[in-house]
């Protein structure tokens, strides 16, 4: 059977997202003194919001439009996608922040338009994150630097994730105690990040056993525990899931042991836990059966992309072990460079997979499986 042609418009949404996935990529190898060059001066100083709110907030925000089917959905990550690209140009330093502080508004107002279809705890502790989100937002456009706001960044997307994993637990969860306590814990680690922003001393400490708690939560109740022992996509989706909570567990304990940090290795290694190591991993595990429903195009499952997936973690063990923890200065830009060739390379593998499949390719088959081990 011929496969639907993917949507152009989503297609040219995708896009400039992958474009702000590049970049930030670029800028983060800048960063960690990769010899390359400038591209323009902002570059480095924006390598967060390129990939927190131009790429990862773009995704997830174009995926809630589709699920809505309403035009004023697609609003969000028009403006998450462009207000982080503007941050590159010489317009004033502050309309780049002020159109993501829009994006994620209409982000916020389509959990609202998904809450009145559907009341969920699960929507709940995805519309927190987008507070957090929304927050990091509001404090970037008074001027605030972005490192003072990793904790709201963090709490977005993992709370984010967090309640998609509690929508499919739910079939296996008994009682609504396990919900409530989710959602306790989420409310927390906003209030939590929130008061970073004021009383780092005592409030990245207490995010930190938040987050030990959230994984401690995952781990108990995610169904990948039980789908790990399958075969095919519902292990690949499984062992991304779990090796990504590890590296939860990793910034959990940094921040409660570390405290707060703006800058050094601590900092280097607990932020790249979360986003590199917990988030690109997630992403790594949902592209398979979430780019399917966005952008109508089929990525088949293939042993093959274990392979970035393992370039990711080799290159955040490089750079948190051998750089970060024993101080080898040389490790952190060949760490990064390898997370950075992975997450391409998870990128390029995806887009053949889809090719070929689309040409009627003999793909690995995977029978009898069930795909609804991720988000939709």
């Amino acid at each position: 059977m011929e496969q639907p042609r993917p949507s152009g418009l989503r297609l040219a949404l995708i896009a400039p997202a992958g474009i702000a996935m590049l970049l930030g990529l670029y800028a983060g190898l800048l960063l960690i003194g990769v010899p390359l060059p400038a591209l323009t001066a902002r570059l480095a100083e924006v390598h967060a919001p390129l990939l927190v709110f131009g790429f990862v907030g773009g995704l997830i925000s174009l995926e809630r439009a589709v699920a809505l089917r309403a035009g004023w959905a697609y609003a969000a990550p028009v403006l998450l996608v462009l207000g982080a690209l503007v941050t590159l140009t010489p317009a004033p330093r502050a309309v780049g922040p002020i159109l993501v502080l829009l994006g994620m508004l209409v982000h916020l107002g389509q959990y609202l338009a998904i809450w009145r279809r559907q009341p969920m705890t699960a929507t709940s502790v995805q519309a927190l994150g987008v507070v957090a989100g929304a927050a990091a937002a509001l404090v970037w456009c008074a001027g605030v630097s972005v490192a003072h706001l990793v904790p709201l960044l963090a709490a977005f997307l993992i709370l984010t994730i967090a309640g998609e994993r509690l929508e499919l637990a739910r079939v296996a969860i008994r009682g609504i105690l396990p919900e409530r306590l989710l959602f306790a814990v989420s409310l927390g680690l906003l209030v939590a990040a929130l008061l970073a922003l004021t009383a780092p001393a005592a409030a990245v400490p207490i995010a930190g056993a938040l987050l030990l708690a959230l994984v401690a939560w995952l781990v108990t109740y995610d169904i990948a525990r039980v789908t790990v022992r399958r075969a095919g996509l519902p292990r690949y989706v499984a062992v991304c899931l779990l090796t990504g909570y590890g590296w939860l567990l990793v910034a959990g304990a940094g921040w409660l042991i570390g405290g707060p940090q703006t800058a050094g290795a601590l900092y280097d290694a607990t932020t790249h836990a979360v986003f590199l190591g917990f988030v690109m991993t997630m992403i790594m595990a949902h592209a398979p059966l979430i780019l399917p429903a966005v952008l109508q195009l089929q990525i088949p499952y293939h042993p093959a992309l274990y392979v970035p997936v393992g370039l990711l973690h080799l290159g955040l063990v490089v750079r948190l072990l051998v750089g970060d923890a024993w101080g080898v200065v040389a490790a952190l830009p060949i760490g990064g460079a390898v997370s950075a060739a992975a997450i391409v390379l998870f990128a390029v593998t995806a887009a053949t997979l889809a090719i070929r499949a689309r040409r009627g390719a003999a793909v690995r088959p995977v029978p009898d499986e069930e795909p609804a081990d991720v988000p939709a």
